[in-house]
């Protein structure tokens, strides 16, 4: 018989069986499509930049998961990243350059008079963990704390080890601990004052089910409300009781819940200095039981929780994770971590000074190495889930937010700034502030600017937000209901069309909304984690024309798969990889991403050499790529394979002799096993001895083989350092070999 070209069609379908496929390709792992034949991907390499932190967890390695990337340069040229975790916000000066910590500060630091201890007297000398007590921290266990102006030694420790960032290891009501760098040369509970920063409670990595018992708000649980410790010459016993008188009672509500130690108790009324009426013992699941004189006593917002208290009622069902939004507001940053506040950062033209980002509604004036940061008025929210700078007329504008003089979120209300000023609020006739709220659905997922209007995602519908001019600035309209969305990130745009992802199919719209035809929908969303859907994240990589959607396994908590849609081509992909973030930007060479190391969030810039470079020494990228079944002539009887003329070339490799791997995997009828394969090795015919000035080659040599069978798949394949591949039209001579 005559060769045969193995010429399949482009893309991959898993929308049927292998034989059904005939044609086309069926498995891949790290091979995309480009002029409509497969190649492996570009490699990636790690941004080694050191965290400036003074605690960090080691060089190019940040704390968290990052979740959010934005990209822009300031006035003074400056190429900043922003990157936003679980744990802290940073911000990075030019591609290799130090990450900044800007983690805001709780309000503003506060000077508090402490008391330092040794863990436990019995390891003086060794040990180095000390518990502080604070009994407004309004912390939680994995948050951080930078403790300066400390008075004096602790049990031997000096004010040096002690002075600096921590990040907090275990609390209790009122006390928390450190380690430090020194150790305890003594014993005993010296009253030594410092002044302690502590920075915005940490939120998850991941989403939490069911967490109930200590379940935090939408990104983490919150402090105290109102503290107090009791002063009734006598302890809170176990058994009920008709008061509790404490110091003072100022910032308690005049009824609700308030806890001691572990117990909550209830009560209906108060005077100056009891709690009275109807005292209720162990509610929210705690038990009743005595409680010393000078115990503390705290208050806990309706909305959050503190630490070791029970979730009020909708709390308990799970925890999200942290996720950040953000836009440059001129060469300024606003930004806000999902169901928290509002913050500003204001950018110094020095390359080395990074002040931390403020609470725009703060009440305090701040000012930090010369530079102030004003404070907007009262109507700014105090409480949000995603913040936008618009293109027309920059406006600040908050989806899902507080209506004005409440703490409560309305997660469908849209609420947005005067023109040009971040600091204006207040809807007055006057200026262009004001606010809207969405009817379709039950919250606001995400938002994106699109061409010519603001796009808008809840749960049930898209909204378009065009600016309209005075007097009402902004106008919405629906464009389509009974649609769904991952998550907050799960869309981008290419092309003047919007894709995103969701809930089970995919999305675009281009002045409609449409389903994408997706040939992997089966294969993704048979196989795929959806309570963890705010994890997932799109991205474009616009030199390859390409959409990228990152998402959960079934079995994973965490990222491990992606998809990819070539938008020129209409082509399909799909592989395994972990990353939390992606960035395709012009004013970085390659785009960004980031990925996990031991929990914690590295930055790697794709499309950059050939291999993982994201560990040193760089490790082989494996890609593979197999096609579906097809038939030895009409499938009635059996063939021999007997030689293959490869046809690839090795354009972009960065080794002598770079090779990969053909495979023939035959078998007898679409329900059998794969037979023994076999697999010759393909290798390039020529030596090169500089890199550099690498040629494209194209293989001429025949390969032999020996593979019977009626039906055969055919598997390209590498896992070597250096080694970059296009296929072309390989052809395989087969001839008929009986029919059993």
């Amino acid at each position: 018989m005559p060769l045969q070209k193995l010429q399949l069609r482009p893309g991959v379908n898993r929308e049927s069986t292998t034989l059904a496929n005939e044609g086309t390709w069926f498995e891949m792992d790290k091979v995309r499509f480009r002029s409509g034949y497969p190649e492996k991907l570009g490699g990636w390499v790690k941004d080694s930049g050191p965290n400036t932190s003074t605690l960090q967890p080691s060089t190019g390695t940040l704390w968290g998961v990052c979740r959010s990337l934005l990209n822009w340069l300031n006035l003074a040229g400056f190429n900043l990243l922003g990157l936003g975790t679980n744990l802290k916000y940073y911000i990075q000066n030019g591609t290799g350059g130090g990450f900044y910590d800007i983690t805001p500060i709780r309000d503003t630091a506060v000077a508090v008079a402490s008391a330092f201890t040794t863990n436990t007297a019995t390891n003086t000398g060794t040990q180095t963990t000390l518990v502080i007590n604070d009994p407004g921290h309004g912390a939680q266990t994995g948050d951080f704390v930078t403790i300066s102006a400390t008075s004096g030694p602790v049990n031997g420790v000096l004010a040096a080890n002690i002075n600096g960032e921590h990040r907090i290891t275990y609390l209790t009501t009122g006390t928390y601990s450190i380690v430090v760098t020194g150790t305890a040369s003594s014993s005993g509970t010296p009253a030594v004052s410092a002044t302690f920063a502590y920075q915005i409670t940490t939120g998850s990595a991941v989403y939490t089910a069911n967490v109930g018992w200590g379940a935090g708000g939408w990104g983490g649980s919150s402090g105290p409300s109102a503290a107090t410790t009791i002063n009734g010459g006598t302890p809170v016993t176990a058994v009920s009781t008709t008061a509790i008188t404490v110091v003072s009672t100022t910032g308690f509500a005049a009824s609700g819940t308030i806890y001691i130690d572990t117990e909550g108790i209830s009560y209906t009324a108060v005077t100056a200095t009891t709690f009275q009426g109807t005292i209720t013992r162990g509610v929210s699941g705690t038990t009743a039981a005595a409680h010393a004189n000078g115990a503390s006593i705290y208050q806990y917002p309706s909305s959050a929780t503190g630490w070791g208290i029970a979730a009020p009622t909708g709390l308990g069902i799970g925890q999200q994770l942290r996720l950040w939004s953000e836009a440059n507001f001129g060469q300024n940053l606003v930004l806000n971590p999902r169901g928290g506040a509002l913050y500003y950062w204001v950018v110094d033209n020095t390359p080395t000074v990074f002040n931390r980002a403020q609470m725009l509604s703060s009440t305090n004036t701040n000012t930090q190495n010369g530079i102030q940061y004003w404070l907007a008025d009262a109507y700014c929210p105090t409480i949000c889930n995603f913040v936008m700078v618009s293109d027309a007329s920059r406006f600040v504008i908050a989806f899902g937010c507080n209506v004005q003089g409440s703490t409560t979120l309305d997660p469908l209300l849209i609420r947005w700034s005067d023109a040009e000023d971040i600091l204006v609020w207040e809807p007055l006739e006057t200026n262009d502030a004001g606010f809207y709220r969405l009817s379709n659905g039950s919250e606001i997922v995400g938002a994106m600017q699109a061409r010519q209007e603001i796009l808008i995602w809840t749960d049930a519908a898209l909204y378009a937000m065009q600016f309209i001019g005075p007097p009402d600035a902004w106008g919405f309209q629906i464009l389509a209901d009974n649609i769904s969305i991952a998550g907050p990130n799960a869309m981008t745009s290419a092309a003047n069309v919007t894709y995103w992802l969701g809930l089970d199919k995919f999305y675009m719209y281009s002045g409609r909304v449409e389903t994408l035809y997706c040939p992997l929908r089966q294969y993704i969303f048979g196989d795929i984690n959806l309570q963890q859907q705010y994890q997932f994240f799109a991205g474009t990589n616009e030199g390859f024309n390409e959409i990228w959607w990152f998402y959960c396994s079934a079995s994973s908590t965490v990222i491990d798969r992606y998809v990819i849609y070539n938008h020129l081509e209409r082509i399909w992909s799909y592989g395994n990889l972990t990353r939390t973030a992606w960035l395709d930007t012009p004013l970085r060479n390659f785009p960004s991403a980031t990925g996990e190391n031991s929990g914690n969030a590295i930055l790697v810039y794709h499309e950059n050499g050939v291999n993982d470079a994201s560990v040193n020494p760089p490790v082989p990228i494996s890609a593979y790529i197999q096609s579906a079944d097809f038939d030895i002539g009409d499938g009635h009887n059996y063939g021999f394979a007997w030689r293959m003329i490869p046809d690839i070339t090795f354009d972009g490799s960065t080794v002598n002799n770079p090779q990969v791997t053909f495979t023939l995997r035959p078998r007898q009828n679409p329900g059998a096993n794969y037979n023994t394969a076999d697999t010759p090795t393909v290798t390039s015919a020529q030596n090169y001895q500089n890199q550099r000035n690498y040629t494209v080659q194209q293989f001429t040599q025949i390969v032999y083989t020996r593979i019977r069978g009626r039906q055969m798949a055919f598997k390209v394949s590498s896992d070597g350092l250096g080694v970059q591949w296009q296929l072309g039209v390989p052809s395989l001579d087969v001839r008929p070999d009986g029919r059993r």
